[in-house]
């Protein structure tokens, strides 16, 4: 590296019309005339293949010269014939006096006396591949004898100076900076001609010019591999080290290296597909390369190897067992990304499209891509491709194959994000209630999963999916804290306050239907995804204002206490901090990786909780017994946490029992309006009257009930 880069052979690079001509120098035999052996003017050349088969080296069946007669064989070859094989005087190869006299201990064994006294004919010189002449044993020998098998016990290396780095660095950059000009030029006029017509009319590249766009990109992913090995040397000093961050040099790798030239092969499919496979293959094994080799920019490197697989799953039609490959290959390096990065909203984005067609999958990570402390705005557009085609299916405009309990669900919140057409969403409410009790039952342990998956749903939809005008967005903001009632109420829309008050319909109706299973383990992710919202929530009194009155706080109440029955180390969940593991080894649940990230998670978790970097994906996903009675500890003390923020349930130390005085409002229908807007505060809160209201129905409904009961008797 004391020497500086070879300068490329012209200051602008090859252009595109060069390019398109380029035309590889062969030979007449077909070989490529640089590749031709350096030692072929000291022995013959190889006899060419005769017979009525088509040789190896040739390119077509039609060959311009014609073939030669076919020869007989050596050993058809009649007694009388002139070649005869020559006289040998030493047929033997390798003798005992040919040893060399100093040997290691791996040292070939000698040859046993039989094989010393048999006679090994002597091969001619060229007759064919493999045969040494005997010239060059006695060569090789020679060569031994003069090495005397010499072991350098440590090679040789000299330190370098920064003065030498920088100027390697520099020379580099020079030649990257050429090679990245003429890439953009090309991708560009290239991308320019696409958006002048229509693509199946562009003109199309021969395999020459293909060769000669991938073998430019290549050059420059070679460049960027020297640049990034040569300033994070770890002899640089900081200054060299900041240098590709400063001018970002991972960003431009992607995007002129590989993105630009994978869409410029994308928007010419299927012509280019070989080409694309190549180039991907080609771009991946470089990713996986710089992984290993340059840990400072890991996170980028996980993340473009994911898109990677992802294009790659993208162009695989024929084959469902590699497109499930790449698919797998392209989620475990989102998720490794995500686990770095647990707020970039982007890597959930891109998990939601690796998760078809699991339809509740999909929409979990499309709303938590939304609400978490880097969102991702463009997934508000990608969303719409679960949405429309169950909205338009069950509008008879289309038709879209989904279970009956994922396409309530998913209608359901395509109606409130879509906020269109809001008369249907209570019948899209109602039908997925009707199927998700039984529903739970079914699926048994699958429940596990798609309980916090409908859990984290709902909640982000009570969020506006992340819209800033949401009510309860604006509640929980730092900001809104000190601010008076009056301020906030000027921020809260109508409409975004209508969109709340249903979002919180389908939550709370959905946690009674889950809550009336008691006993049942595979619904302890979801309520433990519900408290650990709720708790947050209780920490913050303006947003309870718009929870506290409709959540079911009794069933909620009757589902904890046979928890504490069996429970006998209460100190753990009445002590503030969080309930770590009795033994060192931390095994988080798959919930947890679910909420990792989002917003209102954020000082839930200890951080050392997710340091165990060994768990894979098949891993966490993986269910024990053991874990059961650990979740209901864990839920049991986010309940005492929530007893002592407020007055919704109350917990007693002696009894070891939890109760509830809080009167649930009735949810919204014709009679009882349940919210209502204060003019002075501008709050959707449970007022007296309406609870008193509300206790006059319910006493009216139970007189009837009693008078129908004494005319039957």
């Amino acid at each position: 590296m004391a020497q500086a880069k070879r300068p490329l052979a012209s200051p602008g690079g090859p252009s595109l019309s060069e390019l398109q001509r380029l035309n590889l120098e062969t030979s007449k035999d077909g070989e490529d005339t640089a590749m031709r052996d350096a030692s072929e003017d000291e022995q013959p050349r190889k006899r060419p293949a005769v017979g009525d088969g088509i040789s190896a080296g040739s390119g077509s069946p039609q060959r311009g010269t014609p073939s030669p007669p076919p020869r007989r064989s050596r050993a058809r070859q009649s007694p009388d014939s002139d070649n005869q094989r020559p006289p040998v005087s030493n047929p033997q190869l390798w003798t005992a006096e040919r040893i060399p006299s100093k040997r290691t201990g791996f040292a070939a064994p000698l040859p046993s006396s039989e094989d010393s006294h048999q006679k090994t004919p002597a091969r001619p010189a060229g007759s064919g591949r493999g045969y040494t002449s005997r010239t060059g044993v006695e060569q090789m020998e020679e060569e031994l004898r003069k090495d005397a098998f010499d072991i350098v016990r440590e090679p040789e290396t000299r330190p370098i100076s920064q003065e030498q780095l920088v100027a390697e660095v520099k020379g580099i950059y020079a030649g990257l900076v050429m090679v990245e000009a003429k890439c953009i030029e090309v991708d560009n006029k290239q991308a320019a001609l696409a958006q002048q017509g229509d693509p199946g009319l562009l003109p199309k590249l021969n395999n020459e010019q293909w060769q000669a766009l991938i073998a430019l990109h290549r050059t420059l992913l070679h460049e960027h591999h020297d640049f990034f090995l040569a300033s994070q040397h770890p002899s640089a000093s900081p200054a060299l080290r900041r240098l590709a961050s400063k001018y970002a040099m991972p960003a431009r790798m992607w995007r002129h290296g590989i993105h630009s030239f994978l869409e410029l092969l994308r928007h010419r499919l299927p012509a280019s597909l070989d080409h694309m496979l190549a180039f991907i293959y080609l771009a991946y094994s470089m990713m996986a390369l710089l992984y290993e080799t340059v840990p400072a920019f890991e996170d980028t490197w996980i993340e473009c190897l994911g898109d990677l697989g992802r294009y790659r799953m993208a162009i695989e039609d024929d084959d469902i067992r590699d497109r499930d490959v790449w698919t797998g290959v392209a989620r475990h390096w989102y998720s490794k990304a995500s686990d770095n990065a647990p707020s970039t909203g982007r890597l959930y984005h891109h998990l939601a499209i690796l998760a078809r067609p699991n339809a509740l999958l999909q929409l979990f990570y499309y709303t938590k891509s939304l609400c978490v402390a880097v969102p991702f705005s463009s997934a508000r557009e990608s969303i719409l491709t679960l949405f429309e085609p169950v909205l338009q299916a069950t509008s008879g405009q289309g038709q879209y194959r989904l279970p009956p309990f994922d396409t309530a669900f998913v209608k359901a919140h395509g109606l409130l994000f879509t906020n269109k057409n809001m008369d249907k969403f209570r019948l899209a409410v109602q039908e997925f209630l009707d199927l998700l009790y039984n529903h739970i039952g079914r699926v048994t342990r699958k429940f596990l999963e798609q309980g916090y998956y409908i859990a984290v749903s709902n909640i982000v939809a009570m969020l506006g999916y992340g819209a800033q005008d949401n009510p309860l967005m604006i509640a929980i903001d730092e900001a809104s804290q000190e601010a008076s009632d009056s301020d906030v109420a000027v921020k809260i829309d109508e409409k975004a306050m209508k969109s709340f008050q249903e979002a919180l319909y389908l939550t709370t109706e959905v946690i009674k239907i889950v809550l009336k299973r008691i006993g049942d383990p595979n619904i302890l992710p979801f309520i433990h995804v519900t408290l650990a919202f709720m708790n947050y929530m209780s920490r913050r009194p303006r947003a309870m204002r718009y929870l506290g009155a409709t959540f079911p706080w009794q069933p909620l109440v009757e589902t904890l206490n046979p928890f504490l029955a069996a429970y006998t180390t209460s100190d753990r969940i009445e002590d503030d901090a969080f309930p770590l593991p009795v033994k060192d080894h931390i095994r988080p649940f798959t919930e947890d990786f679910a909420m990792r990230g989002l917003t209102w998670a954020e000082g839930y978790y200890p951080p050392t909780w997710f340091s165990d970097d060994k768990l894979d994906d098949e891993e966490r996903h993986l269910e024990v017994a053991s874990m059961a009675d650990v979740r209901k500890e864990r839920i049991v003390w986010l309940a005492c946490r929530i007893s002592n923020n407020g007055s919704w349930i109350s917990y007693d130390r002696e009894s070891r029992r939890f109760s509830t005085t809080f009167m649930e409002v009735p949810p919204l229908d014709s009679r009882v309006s349940t919210f209502k807007t204060d003019t002075s505060t501008g709050s959707v809160m449970a007022s007296e009257e309406m609870l008193d209201s509300g206790v006059k129905i319910i006493e009216e409904e139970s007189d009837t009930e009693t008078a129908t009961e004494e005319n039957k008797e």
